[in-house]
């Protein structure tokens, strides 16, 4: 591949808003089990590193019991993935940015802690899955971020130059990996995390990807 640079996204909170869904699908688990449903605004703080862990986050110590855990989570993600394009959009922006990226030759891919085929169902049912080159989802290795390796193999599995790489999220999970990895980090604003943005290491930070070009070609 003769690719000039390479651009690695986050999916929920950085290329896609799949917050009202999240929120669906943990409101329903949360309803059938009689425990508190949450708001948006706490889903945001709950995401970003898996299914397994967000309920962990919103079971905090009301639940001890991990098979009841399992069976919730099991739950959550049975629900989701029938429900996954319900209410998420792409981000605004972000495909006329894909589209500009695909037509500059630039390589594009998504690491990703949702699960891989949840990841690759999501993104093919909003016609965004065609332009990258690899989805690597938290199950696709044996590790995943903020261990720099997630992001590091996709970039070697498409054959790319980490010199040329640049890592966009919206989490201090994503700019933790994207540090681990030597890697420039866009940040993307009001993502799905407990942090600020002032927290949250940084190159360039971003609302949407409306003329995110301009920022892509100072790195180019």
């Amino acid at each position: 591949m003769n690719q000039i640079y390479t651009i690695l996204f986050d999916l929920d909170g950085t290329i896609v808003n799949t917050a009202p869904d999240l929120m669906a699908a943990h409101n329903h688990v949360m309803r059938k089990y009689g425990h508190t449903e949450k708001k948006l605004e706490d889903i945001k703080s709950l995401a970003g590193r898996g299914a397994w862990v967000m309920m962990q986050r919103s079971f905090k110590e009301k639940i001890k019991d991990e098979k009841t855990k399992k069976e919730m989570t099991k739950e959550f993600i049975d629900f989701y993935s029938k429900n996954i394009d319900k209410d998420s959009i792409p981000i605004k922006g972000v495909v006329d940015f894909f589209k500009w990226a695909k037509n500059k030759n630039i390589s594009m891919a998504v690491c990703t802690n949702k699960q891989e085929r949840l990841a690759v169902d999501l993104l093919k049912k909003l016609n965004l899955l065609n332009f990258f080159d690899y989805v690597a989802g938290s199950d696709t290795f044996s590790f995943n971020k903020p261990d720099p390796r997630h992001l590091t193999d996709v970039v070697e599995i498409i054959g790319g130059d980490l010199q040329k790489t640049i890592m966009v999220g919206d989490s201090e999970v994503d700019a933790m990996s994207a540090q681990n990895a030597n890697l420039p980090f866009v940040l993307v604003k009001d993502g799905y995390t407990e942090k600020t943005e002032k927290e949250i290491k940084h190159d360039a930070l971003i609302s949407d990807f409306v003329n995110f070009e301009k920022v892509i070609e100072k790195f180019l």
